[in-house]
């Protein structure tokens, strides 16, 4: 076996541009597949840190009987993002109302026109000032009320980028009206991002003093919470009791559960998709191999019948082929290892990511890469092992 594999180290050597050809298949399957593999791995632990960070950070305050006939009897008070505040691991917090008002059209001029495209009946909800900041929201134009609004019972809305576009109120910098029903209110600002409460971009946002007086809201229905990292459960555990604390189980704090399935689920579906691309190319690579070491059987008669002719069995010639075929494909795996792992740190790199490899990834890739070589190599040793002495003599000669 050591002759064997001399004799096939020398070959390789005996041919460098071929063989660097010849790996070069195996280098980019590698190196896509160690890349994929990496880039997926990495690209899944950021799309779960940011989820796990939402959910992890979340936590929403109903009335027990949401949803019910009595829905109107909520036990939240008015100050209720005051309250929680206080609390420790509470980041911000702000209550949110969704008005039941069926019906009721906003437009964005002051003609009743059933036919129009400006008419439609969006969500309409009354929050506190606080509610930007709890369900991590961004301004696209103009700006956000503020306490002095709600006091005021003033006629202002915000709102959402989905349904400002809708209306082409986009600009809010000659402070245009929209109506709700007969109703006039000044757009003061269009919520453009929001990562709590998607649903928020599709509607009208009042203050909820305003809510009170024109619509005539008793109280809030919920109230959203951001926390701490790690402080959501004890958020949730002290929440109603900081609310109602006559009655707190008139309240239920709700936290989303564990993401676990969906986190399984990323990772699963972004990696098949990475694999099934570096499989294709990986097969490609096999099929560089085969057919470069089955031309080079045919360019290698005469040394085939050489080996016979003093000796050699079909096995040592069949072995030899394979081996050199074996180590081209190591040499095309550990080169495109070592490129893959350079992609997924540039990539992490660029991306401000922190890379996340398997530690088996790396040697598995140049082994993978040896596989692929040996098997690529069978039918071509095979062929050479075929060959008759006197027929490869007088056809080299």
């Amino acid at each position: 076996m050591r002759d064997l594999i001399g004799e096939a180290l020398a070959g390789i050597r005996a041919r460098v541009h071929r063989t660097l050809l010849t790996a070069l298949g195996v280098v980019v399957g590698i190196a896509a597949l160690v890349a994929t593999l990496g880039l997926a791995t990495t690209a899944g632990a950021r799309i779960v840190s940011h989820f796990d960070e939402l959910a992890a950070t979340s936590v929403t305050v109903l009335p027990a009987n949401d949803g019910g006939p009595e829905r109107a009897q909520s036990a939240i008070p008015w100050d209720a993002p005051q309250r929680v505040e206080r609390l420790n691991g509470v980041v911000a917090a702000g209550t949110m109302s969704t008005l039941d008002l069926p019906g009721t059209p906003v437009r964005a001029t002051a003609v009743v026109d059933p036919l129009a495209s400006d008419v439609t009946q969006p969500p309409l909800v009354a929050a506190s000032p606080e509610l930007l900041d709890a369900v991590r929201g961004s301004l696209l134009a103009g700006r956000w009320y503020d306490q002095g609004h709600s006091d005021r019972r003033d006629g202002v809305v915000v709102l959402g980028g989905r349904l400002a576009a809708r209306l082409h109120l986009a600009d809010v910098s000659q402070s245009p009206a929209v109506f709700v029903g007969d109703r006039a209110f000044t757009v003061i600002g269009v919520l453009g991002t929001v990562e709590r409460v998607p649903s928020l971009l599709d509607a009208v946002i009042l203050p909820d003093g305003t809510a009170r007086t024109r619509f005539g809201l008793a109280a809030p229905l919920s109230v959203v919470v951001e926390t701490d990292v790690g402080a959501a459960a004890l958020v949730a555990g002290q929440a109603p009791l900081a609310l109602a604390p006559q009655q707190p189980d008139a309240l239920v704090a709700q936290r989303p559960p564990e993401p676990e399935a969906t986190r399984a689920k990323v990772a699963a579906d972004t990696q098949a998709l990475f694999l099934a691309l570096a499989a294709v190319t990986l097969a490609i690579g096999a099929v560089g191999i085969a057919n470069t070491m089955l031309v080079s059987v045919l360019q290698r008669v005469g040394e085939i019948g050489l080996r016979r002719s003093l000796g050699a069995t079909r096995g040592s010639i069949a072995l030899l082929f394979m081996l050199e075929s074996a180590l081209v494909g190591l040499f095309g795996g550990v080169l495109g290892a070592a490129l893959g792992v350079l992609a997924v740190v540039g990539v992490g790199y660029l991306r401000q990511w922190t890379p996340v490899m398997e530690p088996w990834l790396t040697p598995g890739g140049a082994l993978l890469g040896a596989v692929v070589g040996l098997l690529a190599g069978i039918y071509p040793a095979w062929r050479a092992s075929r060959i008759e002495p006197v027929a490869a003599l007088r056809a080299d000669g």
